[in-house]
């Protein structure tokens, strides 16, 4: 299926960053990296010292986790400007009824708020990478692609966050989220490899999105380059996409209802 072309889009990722102008990209970086940093230091180092080498991989615990830390915050980052912002920029500002009798499609809308949520998500990573490498955490140069591997773990989170948004009825609704954002954190391998669970249960892990957004990242970051990164890619790719299509639809519903 062909996408819609995205009128506007370019525009309101240029309102965003003209709206944020008061704090530099590293402010916002600090914010959206700091309770993975907590987490880093706390587990990673803290416990990381009675573990030492992961089993099987033969690498400080501190350095396995970073990269699934990496990709969380980047994550969230991007789920934070396209679900509980974009909540309130539809609820109390009325922003995006405002934004369609302009010119700008839903397309562009919906297309603009994800590159925006994509552009944050990169600042974050590119934040997060810089904290690792001053704690002595990065042990190859291919923790380079983390950067593009931002950009697609951001995109698809924010496609599936923005799809989200449109379905919130109250700011109650973003408890349920936790619902499924909490177990997918702590079970998606960020904390220990995927072969600590019994086979069955692996199938169920390796179907999260989050696993694949950490694999996209640890792999790199442990210099371990396999086929299966580009099953990572592809699957974040996909899921990305359908949710970009479900949200512009649902999304012109709302706003021409």
């Amino acid at each position: 299926m062909a996408l819609p072309r995205a009128g506007g889009a370019h525009l309101l990722v240029l309102r965003n960053i003209w709206v944020h102008k008061g704090g530099s990209p590293w402010t916002m970086a600090l914010f959206s990296i700091f309770e993975p940093i907590l987490y880093l230091l706390a587990i990673g180092v803290g416990i990381g010292a009675l573990v030492g080498d992961v089993p099987g991989i033969d690498v400080p615990y501190a350095t396995f986790i970073a990269p699934a830390l990496l990709a969380t915050a980047v994550m969230n980052s991007a789920l934070e400007e396209t679900t509980q912002t974009a909540y309130a920029k539809l609820t109390f500002d009325r922003f995006y009824h405002a934004l369609v009798v302009t010119p700008m499609t839903v397309t562009g809308l919906v297309t603009g708020e994800i590159a925006w949520g994509m552009l944050r998500g990169l600042i974050t990573g590119l934040g997060f990478l810089t904290a690792v490498t001053a704690f002595g955490l990065v042990t190859s140069p291919w923790i380079l692609l983390a950067l593009p591997g931002s950009l697609l773990i951001a995109y698809t989170f924010g496609a599936a966050g923005f799809l989200v948004a449109g379905y919130v009825r109250s700011w109650d609704d973003f408890q349920y989220t936790q619902l499924v954002m909490l177990p997918m954190f702590l079970f998606a391998t960020t904390f220990y490899p995927v072969t600590i669970y019994p086979e069955p249960f692996q199938l169920i892990v390796k179907a999260l999105p989050l696993y694949h957004a950490i694999e996209l990242i640890r792999q790199p970051a442990l210099g371990q380059l396999e086929p299966t990164l580009l099953a990572n890619a592809a699957y974040l790719l996909l899921l990305g996409t359908t949710c970009l299509l479900l949200a512009r639809r649902r999304w012109q519903h709302l706003l021409s209802a």
